[in-house]
């Protein structure tokens, strides 16, 4: 058997968390999914709307693109970006809302 570093086989294997150079997302206090990330600096409604939580094929091959903020209509005409995981109770609300008649009665599909 030869001892030459030529012929030395390389397998993948984990590295040991102290010899990584670059912290994991855990360690920089991210999330898993980067696409939640809420911006430190504040965005405008258009840059909101332009942001993708998940775009990615589902089990069908089917390609499922998620926004990170749903812009709605505020009663005062105004829109705000709600953050799809931060404000999904409201967006659930303004999804109810949607789903009623001019009576107030709720329409079920």
């Amino acid at each position: 058997m030869s001892n030459n570093v030529e012929n030395e086989i390389h397998q993948p294997v984990s590295v040991d968390w102290h010899s990584r150079e670059e912290p994991t997302a855990k360690e920089k206090n991210l999330t898993a999914n980067p696409g939640d990330r809420i911006a430190d600096e504040p965005q405008t409604i258009e840059e909101k709307a332009k942001q993708v939580a998940v775009d990615s094929p589902d089990i069908t091959g089917d390609r499922i693109i998620v926004p990170t903020y749903f812009v709605v209509d505020e009663p005062d005409g105004e829109q705000k970006a709600l953050h799809h995981v931060k404000d999904a109770e409201e967006i659930s609300d303004v999804i109810r809302q949607a789903r009623v008649d001019e009576n107030g009665e709720r329409i079920w599909s």
